[in-house]
């Protein structure tokens, strides 16, 4: 990793360094007025090595980056570079201290770690599949399939919270337990759902108990419309317990390494 210098300019208190936000192939093109992280956004330009290249731009340390729209553009633009060719993204926040650095260091010197992954990704995106449950619809299905959760529910109406804490503690375990169990079923019946239109998978965990399924998906760009079809009719016979949603194309975050010689700010 190399090391980060910090120059100041001579007639100012900035100190620059360049921003990474992904490494493509090196014949890529990049739309003019293209802008990136930053307050105001700098303009992304292209650093080129070989057969590879970088998409950077300026950053002044003095302004430390961690904004929610530092991250939002640093996803949009490489889920966007995504689209059309194949990205393997950086980590947010990564930098290195010249456009030579890029080349040099980070192009040249992971050339052949690079290019093997870019040609894999040619021509494929990540999508993810997220949804969460409808709570009164899955508290219903654990009530009425669970019969201990149904004596307890009756139980517990009009009770004292305060001399039914154990009665109440013990059908919250049976929920929790339910859920995970419904949620295993879930993901497996979306991923047999669109394994024809997928060719990998990697299984997010749930940040939440009403969280049903998180799954991000590699899919080849030919298919995408096809996996989209699939995804609708699925959230569309799910719409009364699960909240679907289909996000892409996106950069293969999931699909890729962390390969970060780059200095974090």
């Amino acid at each position: 990793m190399p090391a980060q210098t910090r120059q100041k300019d001579k007639d100012t208190d900035t100190q620059k360094a360049v921003y990474v936000y992904g490494i493509l192939p090196g014949d890529i093109e990049l739309e003019d007025g293209t802008t990136g992280v930053g307050d105001p956004p700098a303009e992304v330009r292209v650093v080129r090595s070989g057969d590879l290249a970088a998409l950077v731009s300026d950053v002044d340390l003095n302004k430390p980056l961690g904004r929610p729209e530092d991250l939002y553009a640093h996803e949009d633009l490489l889920d966007a570079t995504a689209a059309g060719v194949p990205v393997l993204p950086l980590r947010f926040g990564a930098v290195l201290t010249s456009d030579q650095a890029v080349a040099e260091e980070l192009l040249d010197a992971h050339s052949d770690e690079f290019a093997p992954a870019l040609e894999k990704l040619e021509g494929h995106a990540e999508y993810v599949i997220k949804g969460r449950y409808v709570e009164d619809a899955v508290l219903r299905e654990v009530l009425d399939e669970n019969p201990e959760a149904g004596e307890l529910r009756d139980q517990l109406k009009d009770a004292d919270e305060a001399t039914t804490r154990d009665l109440r503690m013990r059908l919250g375990e049976i929920v929790s337990n339910s859920i995970e169990a419904k949620r295993e079923q879930d993901i497996q019946a979306v991923s047999d759902a669109v394994s024809e239109h997928v060719e990998a998978s990697v299984v997010r965990s749930p940040t939440d108990d009403m969280e049903a399924v998180h799954v991000a998906f590699l899919v080849d760009l030919d298919s995408a419309d096809a996996l989209e079809q699939t995804v609708d009719e699925l959230a569309s016979d799910w719409g009364d317990r699960i909240q679907l949603q289909l996000r892409g194309p996106m950069a293969a975050y999931d699909f890729v390494g962390t390969t970060t010689p780059a200095q974090d700010i």
